[in-house]
Order: C-alpha cells, then structure tokens, then sequence
C-alpha cells in the first residue's frame, strides 16, 4: 500500500456516499436502540463492527443485562429475520440445523422426504448459553457458522445472507457446562463483555421496564443494504504501518524472545494469524462507522480488546497475581510503539490517510 498512488486509493464519489449514509444509520441506530436498551452504547458498536465486518460474536455477561433483548431490538432495526435458540444438554444438532421428515402426498400416495428447516435458518441467531450443550451441538453450530450452510441427508442448504451467529455466555455458572474449545473460540470474530449499567442508567431501566409504555423500534437498515455496506468495509484502504501495526499486536502476544517480558511471564499461548485478520478488519467497519474512509491507529487500538480478548491464553503466574487478558492486551497496546510520524515523514504514507493536523 506505501507504493500505491494517491489515485489507486481515492474513494469514488459512491463509496463516500456509502460512507456518509453508514454513519447516519449508526446515529440513527444508536437513537432507535436507545428507546428499549439503557446505555450498552460500546456494546452495541462493537455488534455493529462484528455485522458490517460479516464476523460472529460471542457476548459474555451475567444474567439479567438484556443481552436478549437486545439483540432482539437490533435485528427488528436491521430489518433481519431472528431466531433465539436455548442452549440445554439434551439439545440435538437436528434441533439446530433441521431434519429430513417422510411426507406423503394424499393424492397419489407417493412418500418422499422433505427438510424441515431448524431455527438456524434466519439472519441473526441468538445462541443462548452456548456453553450449556454438548460439544456435538456446539460443532453443528460452528460448522454453519463457518460455511454459512448445513448438510442433513447429504444434502447441503445455503443459510441466508446476511447470517450472524450472536452467542451468549454466563462467566459465573460453570458447573455443567460444556466451555468452548480454544479452537472453536477462534470462530467469533469479538469476544464482547456486557457489563453492569450505572446507577443512573439503572435507575433509568426500572423507569421503563416497571410501566406500561412499550417503545417501538424503527427498521433503519435492510438486508441489502447491509450486504452492500460489507462490501464497502472490504473496500477500505489500510496503510501499510497501520497494518503492521495491527499484526504487531497479535505477533507479540505469542512467546519468543522477541516479545515484551511481561508476555513471557503470564501468557500461555498466543493468538493466531486469524486475530491479524480480525484486527483490520474491524478497525475498517469502526472506521465506516465513524464517517472515515480510512484506518487508523486508534481504531485497531479501539478493537483490540473484544478482538484479543478469548485469543489470549494466560497461565497459572497471571491467575496467582490476578491478572486477566484485558490487563495483557492493555499493557501490549502501551508497548507496542506507534510509527505514523515516521511513515509521513518518510513521504510514504498517501496524502487520504494523514490526519488533519499534518504538515
């Protein structure tokens, strides 16, 4: 990217339209989510990150935080078709992707099978505590989530698009649940905490979940629409010491001689080249997001915790001296340095991806 012309990378005049209308649904998106969710607003950007990114995520958070609802609330703003599915141990595969029944036609009585199609089959769907089914479940969902198709009776059935795998896990109850292998946790693009709301917000939630008004929530966004911003994310152009940047941090988290001490000290194992994918990629749909057609630091920086986060395998040193993968990934941020003056001094960096502050 440091030897392409300004030219090569110049937005078209469609694209910065694109980029102008994805901001002002975000606005909107915010306001329509505001009338039945109470602050959650990093939570709701980073869902959005995951959706125009076309990435999966998993939410993690106690019980009662209307993680539910929310995504419930935001498939209705997107237009998108929604499923819940509840996570138990006697939950089968067919219970997910479908099955084939035998049908028989009464006018000729010819029997032949027919798919009946599972919950699976819908653009967003809510993988309630994913934790709580057996790995062969587990697998039937990940394998969709990764083909974005299921095979039953030897028959593959394409999933819809745009498809969204959203799952939910309760970090306090561990006894009879099945967690997911490191492997497969590698699937969901952001790992993102749903945490406790202030007081005030609280205050604001007893408000409108104890009366009797019942908000309605606009549809902002279609299913065409989102497909053709997707496109647009992929389109966005990264300067190479933003890149480098973003490959630094996941690069840094695995144990050699090279990385920070601190790494060596308390990480087990590291994350793969996939969280480098992750990390642009994100960065790209925040910087939409944000009305830019251009990525930034601040932007890998900004997603490099939901990104990190289940990608980081700490040891038994950072367990004792309580240190979790947040606390790794925020020091690696300060660690990590941060070039771009060098990159503009040196006349490498194209003139679309200077800051506007620059000489």
């Amino acid at each position: 990217m440091s030897d392409a012309t300004n030219d090569e990378i110049r937005p078209s005049d469609d694209d910065l339209a694109a980029v102008a209308r994805l901001r002002d649904a975000f606005t909107r998106l915010r306001s329509e989510m505001g009338k039945v969710i109470v602050g959650q607003h990093a939570v709701l950007e980073e869902l959005l990150i995951a959706i125009f990114a076309r990435g999966h995520c998993l939410l993690i958070g106690v019980p009662g935080l209307a993680k539910t609802l929310m995504i419930h609330t935001l498939a209705d703003a997107l237009n998108l078709s929604y499923n819940r599915i509840q996570f138990t141990p006697d939950l089968m595969p067919s219970d997910i992707t479908g099955t084939e029944v035998i049908q028989e036609d009464k006018a000729t009585g010819v029997r032949q099978f027919k798919f009946l199609r599972g919950p699976i089959f819908a653009n967003i769907v809510l993988a309630d505590e994913i934790n709580r089914t057996p790995p062969k479940t587990q697998a039937a969902l990940l394998e969709a989530m990764q083909e974005r198709q299921v095979t039953v009776g030897g028959e593959r059935h394409r999933l819809p698009d745009p498809f969204f795998v959203l799952a939910t896990q309760n970090p306090i109850e561990q006894e009879g649940t099945y967690p997911l292998p490191e492997a497969q946790l590698d699937r969901f693009m952001l790992n993102i905490l749903v945490d406790y709301p202030t007081e005030d917000e609280e205050l604001d939630i007893v408000r409108l979940t104890t009366s009797g008004f019942k908000p309605s929530v606009s549809k902002i966004l279609s299913g065409a629409d989102i497909l053709g911003l997707q496109d647009l994310v992929r389109k966005v152009p990264i300067a190479d010491h933003v890149a480098r940047y973003a490959i630094r941090l996941s690069r840094n988290t695995r144990r050699h001689k090279e990385v920070p001490e601190f790494i060596r000290d308390y990480v087990s194992w590291g994350a793969g080249p996939r969280a480098s994918q992750y990390l642009v990629l994100a960065a790209k749909a925040r910087a939409v997001l944000y009305g830019r057609y251009h990525v930034s630091i601040e932007d890998i920086k900004s997603v490099a915790g939901p990104v990190l986060r289940h990608r980081i395998i700490t040891n038994f040193n950072a367990e004792a001296e309580g240190l979790r993968s947040d606390d790794i990934i925020a020091r690696l941020v300060e660690a990590i340095p941060v070039d771009e003056h060098e990159a503009e001094q040196s006349g490498k960096l194209p003139k679309i991806f200077r800051s506007a502050n620059a000489s």
